[in-house]
């Protein structure tokens, strides 16, 4: 059985430094040469194979550096737990894993150099696809997470959306509601070092919301209400739906920020929750259990979105060649707002 003096021997360096070289001691200052000649010497006379195999991979990652491009501001995390769920997610899991985060950029301080020196690169948000190439060519090293636009040739991770708002109408449907509104945001694939907002494209909640009360029969448009992301405007939109003739009699907003605007306003009416208006929100985030009523949600974990970023990128670093879209189920949590169980 081969062993670290018969590696060492072979190596002409000493059982310490070749211990310290297999384990990845960075501390240690040694050629690249010298720490290529060890791993190659350790596989040649088969230094337990497996063991090899993952130093050899923790020695790769170790080495790497890669970039995290977001379009939210830190104001805008403040503002909407979950893009900071993310984000910690994914720094979390780049540090278990021993990969190095090299450069952060937000929204549209970026410039063509910004990622220019990174082996990989992890995008959260909408952008163009083609700035995206251009800080960064290299498509086979890009993870995109929550990608607005489908059949993309890049890694991506995204929500179920599709299932997520099946579930949440099915939901109300067996609560005997027909007239059903939402509350949504206006998405854009944003462009990079531009002031100005790049093409509008509908939002996957809102496109399966209308597709699923059309196919049965009871899509009214004018219950749909679009605004901004924040809790402000989903107090505007829910004052909006309530000025008209005919009021929904539940609603599904696209975010719990804005549906927790939206139950203010409701408050403000008079309008009972869920008595005569019944609210779903999307995302879960903390407080969503503690505002009165507690608001029924759409869970999304974004824990295991942001690992799962992580791992697509490591998979690519380590030489996977086919591209890869991940989806990531949800899970309707029924709380006080709407009535019923699932």
């Amino acid at each position: 059985m081969a062993t670290l003096k018969d590696i060492a021997e072979r190596a002409k360096v000493s059982t310490a430094t070749v211990s310290r070289v297999l384990n990845n001691d960075h501390s240690l200052s040694v050629s690249e040469e010298t720490r290529e000649r060890i791993f190659s010497i350790a596989e040649e006379i088969g230094y337990k194979p497996e063991r090899l195999k993952r130093m050899k991979k923790e020695n790769l990652l170790s080495y790497k550096q890669i970039g995290l491009l977001f379009w939210i501001s830190t104001d805008d995390e403040k503002e909407d737990p979950y893009f900071a769920s993310v984000r910690l997610s994914i720094e979390k899991h780049c540090e278990a894993m021993g990969v190095a985060i090299g450069k952060v950029a937000r929204g549209r301080n970026v410039d063509s150099s910004s990622f220019q020196q990174m082996d990989g690169l992890i995008v959260v948000g909408s952008f163009d696809v083609e700035d995206i190439q251009a800080v960064y060519p290299n498509s086979r090293a890009i993870v995109l997470v929550n990608p607005m636009l489908d059949n993309l040739d890049y890694d991506s991770v995204k929500i179920n959306f599709q299932k997520a708002l099946e579930d949440v109408l099915q939901h109300l449907f067996k609560l005997g509601h027909e007239k059903i509104g939402m509350i949504g945001g206006v998405e854009y694939l944003n462009k990079l070092g531009s002031v100005k907002k790049g093409r509008m494209v509908v939002d996957p909640r809102q496109a399966h919301f209308e597709r699923i009360m059309k196919e049965r029969g009871c899509l009214n448009p004018v219950f749909v209400c679009v605004g901004e992301w924040s809790t402000g405007s989903g107090y505007e939109q829910m004052k909006r739906l309530l000025s008209k003739p005919e009021r929904p009699t539940a609603c599904f907003v696209s975010n719990d920020p804005m549906a927790i605007g939206a139950l203010r306003a409701l408050h403000e009416a008079g309008v009972k929750v869920p008595e005569e208006m019944a609210v779903i929100g999307f995302d879960d985030i903390e407080v969503a259990a503690f505002v009165n009523p507690p608001l029924t949600t759409v869970r999304v974990f974004p824990e295991q979105i942001g690992k799962t970023a992580v791992q697509l990128l490591v998979e690519r670093l380590e030489g996977r060649e086919p591209t890869m879209q991940v989806t990531i189920g949800t899970e309707l949590v029924i709380r006080e707002s709407c009535g019923g169980k699932k």
